[in-house]
């Protein structure tokens, strides 16, 4: 069970989650947030062009001069096409973010703490062993997983050969994509998998945890000793290794939380606040921060604190939130990760509170919106407080039935009308 361990290579591109946070729409992090659609779209199967194939041509000489085998390149292009969707999910991004409040209603939500809580369980034996071999805590490593593909109920069926390739051809991003389109050569020449098995996102992030090929080179392991470092399989271990040895390659400290909710004093410079700002533990106990309990923080070492919504929970980052953040740099994603790991070890919801947001709505409030649209016959998804597309075509579709204009926005006015 010894894995292959590459070398250290702390600037390689991260996973999809890091190197390409436009994938979610220029949110600020990923998140797979329900059940894959089941009909193919059209244009994610290849489709004829004659550019792709003039693109191809020229990159198979560029490819056997970087050691590719002929052999290697017919298996990996025989099924392998132009893909136009992938293109339009690359151009085609809606710029929102979302807040805090949202996202972490998204990371550790009921379905996603009960989807979690059963896939540790089944998985315990490998988790447990993992976190011995490579000193990071198994919460952690299935947090991230339930993050990066709702553990492995999505990781994405479009193949990785003929989306970087396409991507790659198209020229926007061509080097970042025709580097990931080596690599997936690499690793299909070096026998780990076979094309056909090789899929995941429509900007090649693959497996349980989402690596973009370089981040696969660099950090997986074959965790269970068959020769092949299989983060596809239906065994998710050598991913989850995979994802743990990337975190203790980038100098995970055993014994130390990513991070912990905190209570700020009245009056606290706000100057002190930010990430990369931090100070010893006794010069923020000596401030009068302390923990939800009222208790003196613990000494993990130095660490700054981040209020990443403005009236929202403080958190304290200790040294292992940056360990986090070198597999997403997103603030949320990173939070995400580390509250949806402290659930998942029977940790407590958060403590503090979010103020209402621009229509003056609260979390319960909007969960009690998307209740009424649901009594009403308009279907807004799982209450969860997050106005996302499903609820606001619920809102029109409500609003055009009522003879309301047709806004798709939340209101007061609204959550009155169904309650």
């Amino acid at each position: 069970m010894s894995p292959i361990r590459t070398p250290s290579r702390r600037t390689v591109t991260l996973g999809l989650a890091a190197a390409l946070l436009s994938a979610c729409g220029g949110r600020p992090a990923r998140l797979a947030a329900g059940p894959a659609d089941t009909a193919p779209d059209p244009a994610l199967l290849p489709q004829p062009n004659p550019g792709w194939d003039a693109w191809v041509a020229a990159f198979r000489g560029r490819a056997a001069a970087r050691g590719i085998s002929a052999a290697t390149l017919d298996t990996a292009f025989a099924d392998a096409g132009f893909l136009p969707g992938v293109i339009e999910r690359d151009r085609n991004q809606t710029e929102f973010t979302r807040t805090l409040e949202d996202y972490l209603a998204i990371a550790a939500s009921d379905e996603r703490l009960a989807l979690g809580r059963a896939a540790f369980a089944r998985h315990r034996g490998a988790l447990s062993a993992i976190e011995a071999r490579y000193g990071v805590p198994a919460h952690v490593v299935a947090a991230v997983w339930g993050l990066e593909s709702r553990y492995g109920t999505r990781m994405g069926d479009i193949p990785v050969v003929s989306a970087t390739s396409t991507l790659a051809y198209e020229g926007r991003r061509g080097a970042f994509f025709e580097a990931q389109l080596m690599a997936a050569l690499r690793i299909l020449q070096s026998g780990d998998t076979v094309p056909s098995n090789m899929t995941g996102s429509w900007a090649g992030a693959m497996g349980h945890t989402q690596f973009i090929p370089t981040t696969y080179e660099a950090f997986a392991v074959d965790f269970t000793g068959d020769g092949r470092r299989d983060i596809w399989s239906d065994d998710p271990s050598d991913a989850l290794a995979s994802t743990a040895n990337h975190f203790a390659d980038h100098g995970w400290r055993q014994g130390q939380p990513w991070g912990m909710e905190v209570v700020l004093p009245a009056g606290l410079d706000a100057g002190l606040l930010g990430r990369g700002k931090t100070r010893a533990i006794s010069d923020w106990n000596a401030r009068g921060v302390r923990t939800p309990a009222g208790q003196p923080i613990p000494d993990y070492g130095s660490a700054a604190i981040l209020v990443p919504q403005a009236g929202g929970p403080a958190f304290m980052a200790f040294r292992n939130f940056e360990v986090i953040a070198r597999y997403n740099n997103a603030v949320s994603y990173v939070i995400g990760v580390g509250h949806l790991s402290d659930r998942l070890a029977g940790g407590p919801p958060l403590s503090g509170s979010f103020p209402p947001d621009a229509a003056g709505l609260t979390i319960a409030d909007r969960k009690a919106l998307q209740a009424g649209l649901n009594r009403a016959g308009f279907d807004a998804g799982t209450p969860d407080g997050v106005i996302g597309s499903g609820t606001r075509a619920a809102i029109e579709a409500y609003q055009s039935a009522n003879g309301l204009p047709v806004t798709g926005t939340a209101s007061r006015e609204l959550l009155g009308r169904l309650r």
